[in-house]
């Protein structure tokens, strides 16, 4: 069979996704502060791209002059207008227009901020009080018993023992190797004087007197006990409270104060204090030790309500202004083909897109919002209780866009609102049915069960069936094993274990 080789004409379409599509998706999709770190690099390496410093000086086009006129202005009949960065010459059909029927109010700047990392020769201001604790590192508890260690005096042998013992404590100050295993790892019969196991208790002895108390337990009886141990001992209710945590730790653990007063001889009254005292201790010591770097949030988005009304705008604190630089685009000669004039050319328009794809990401992110906003107002007026369910389907079609678009937007961006800062996914929530054919957030529910654990009877707490049926007589069917799952997402621990004397 002889195979001949031939040419064949296909016609067809298919979609691509061209480089400024590509950045534009990936601007909507960073976070705040990773976009300032974009940003900042597009400035540095793009010289048809430069910063606008603010100063009272008049703006040096006319464009920025109104773009300032409008950037604070009050909308009214519900209508949005998008300021502009561009000639409308320079904008194309990239950037999606904005509806002027949102029922909210919107506003946001035309030419977008944006704050890069401080350079790395910028010495920090001496009136910066918060200069060194963004620079601090985290100390581990580890490290802090070493350093004790070091300012407690040991002799060369137990000094290596102590070390071994504090390399087996975890991050919660617990005794992670028994004291067995520990001299098991330090014995060695061919040492003239082998390590003995009572000099490894002795040590640890030592160790657990250590910053914060309790620390080196092997469980959290005896961790108490040694928190116990330290208090002044001239603390009221001191003996019975380690009576309790000595003899009857298991019958506290299960919460059956009635077995705990007949054993213990306690009174109910006296029982409460013992109790408090117990209850000022910390199970896991370690972790008043370690600190965890703090998390900084900077909301993209905030809404406040002026004159009775909901008011979105795009946070304008976020970041330096930035535009294309006039002077080098004027040295782009049109007829001129050279390598210089070419790459001249190139940036520019890699500068106009950089530009166009940030105005549409904040375009795209202030009408979600404002969708959002306008969605949940109840929540804004009246607290958790008053949300309403929300999918991504119903803000893509109230903006015309596609799911996954809303999915980027929403994900890792902010709203400041009177109520505090939350993520945008925050908002989105599935719904039960209700029995008048309505339907109920999950974000509401949670927030009816937390209020209603909040005011139970402590010494008959709610069952997650009673739950059920006090949210049946609210209208709103709820399965007990879906009370259970909402319980268990918000850290509530069941009936048995949350019941107190007090």
């Amino acid at each position: 069979m002889v195979m001949k080789a031939s040419l064949q004409l296909k016609m067809g379409q298919s979609l691509t996704m061209t480089p400024q599509l590509q950045q534009a998706i990936k601007l909507l999709q960073l976070s705040t502060l990773d976009l300032q770190a974009e940003i900042q690099e597009a400035l540095e390496s793009n010289p048809m791209l430069e910063m606008i410093e603010d100063s009272p000086e008049t703006p040096n086009s006319e464009s920025e002059q109104n773009s300032k006129n409008e950037q604070s202005s009050e909308v009214s009949n519900s209508e949005v207008e998008p300021s502009r960065d561009l000639h409308e010459s320079e904008r194309d059909e990239f950037s999606d227009s904005i509806p002027t029927d949102l029922p909210v109010d919107t506003a946001w700047e035309d030419i977008y901020q944006t704050s890069g990392p401080a350079s790395s020769g910028t010495m920090p201001d001496e009136n910066d009080s918060d200069f060194e604790s963004r620079n601090s590192i985290s100390e581990s508890l580890n490290d802090h018993l070493l350093w004790q260690l070091n300012l407690t005096p040991f002799s060369d042998r137990d000094r290596l023992i102590a070390e071994t013992i504090i390399d087996a404590i975890d991050m919660e100050g617990y005794l992670q190797n028994t004291i067995e295993d520990i001299h098991q790892g330090l014995f060695n019969e061919e040492d003239e004087d082998p390590v003995e196991l009572e000099e490894v208790h002795a040590v640890l002895k030592r160790v657990q007197h250590f910053d914060p108390a309790g620390v080196g337990a092997k469980d959290l009886q005896e961790c108490l006990m040694l928190q116990l141990r330290q208090l002044d001992p001239d603390t009221e209710w001191l003996p019975q409270a380690k009576l309790v945590v000595s003899h009857y730790i298991n019958l506290l653990g299960s919460r059956d104060y009635a077995q705990l007063i007949r054993r213990s001889r306690l009174k109910e009254d006296d029982l409460k204090e013992v109790l408090r005292l117990i209850q000022s201790l910390n199970p896991r010591p370690g972790e008043s030790v370690i600190q965890a770097e703090p998390e900084y949030v900077v909301p993209d988005v905030v809404v406040k309500k002026v004159n009775g009304r909901w008011k979105v705008e795009l946070n304008p604190e976020i970041a330096p202004k930035i535009r294309v630089n006039n002077s080098y685009a004027g040295f782009i000669k049109r007829a001129d083909n050279s390598n210089d004039n070419n790459f001249m050319k190139d940036q520019l328009q890699e500068a106009k897109w950089f530009i166009k794809s940030l105005q549409s990401r904040n375009e795209t992110l202030l009408k979600v919002a404002s969708k959002i906003v306008a969605h949940q107002q109840g929540f804004l007026d009246y607290g958790e209780e008053a949300m309403k369910p929300l999918i991504l389907h119903d803000i893509a079609q109230a903006v015309d866009m596609h799911e996954s678009t809303i999915s980027r937007v929403t994900t890792q961006k902010y709203m400041h609102t009177p109520r505090g800062i939350f993520e945008l996914k925050y908002f989105f929530s599935s719904h039960v049915g209700t029995t008048s054919g309505g339907e109920c957030s999950s974000t509401a529910i949670r927030a009816i069960i937390k209020k209603l654990i909040a005011a139970e009877n402590p010494k008959k707490p709610l069952s997650d069936s009673k739950i059920a049926d006090l949210l049946k007589d609210q209208g709103i069917n709820v399965a007990r094993r879906t009370i259970a799952k909402y319980r268990e997402a918000m850290s509530i621990p069941p009936s048995n274990e949350r019941k107190r004397l007090m």
